[in-house]
């Protein structure tokens, strides 16, 4: 465990960068994740991919689908994992209620933001999201290239 006012080792391992701009993020969620051995070991040299990826509640429990960690290199075929498997995510059943029933609210999925270790446990951050319409994503676009416009000028 940590020591009192140390902060956590974390080591990001990927971000779902497309969900900031296709989503409005209401609230997040810090899970655990269950991984097989090779998986972990793939995680740890640093791959994985998160576009399109979701979790989805089944009889009690939540799982991470879509999400993609390659083969780990080092071990035989027979020993790997399925890249695209579905992955048991790690909360209190108090927890899973709750983002489930917020998930039933029109419009609303549980999207990975991001996924990462802490202290040496593969975790990741799921966002109760809710879809941006077409021209909520025209405004991101142009506030970005305008905060880049900006950060020019004040360079030169």
């Amino acid at each position: 465990m940590a020591e009192e006012g140390r902060k956590p080792h974390v080591k990001l391992i990927a971000k779902n960068r497309r969900a900031l701009f296709d989503y409005h993020v209401e609230d997040k969620v810090e899970a655990g994740i269950a991984l097989t051995g090779t998986e972990v070991k793939s995680l740890r040299d640093g791959s994985a991919q998160l576009s399109d990826s979701y979790a989805v509640g089944q009889r009690g429990e939540l799982f991470l689908l879509n999400a993609q960690i390659p083969p780990y290199k080092p071990a035989g075929p027979l020993q790997n994992h399925e890249p695209k498997r579905s992955r048991k995510l790690l909360l209190h059943r108090r927890e899973i209620e709750k983002l489930l029933d917020k998930q039933q609210k029109a419009g609303y999925a549980l999207i990975p933001l991001s996924l990462y270790f802490k202290e040496g446990r593969a975790k990741v951050e799921i966002g109760v999201c809710k879809g941006k319409a077409s021209h909520d994503k025209r405004d991101a676009i142009a506030e970005r290239d305008a905060k880049r416009e900006i950060d020019r000028a004040r360079r030169r």
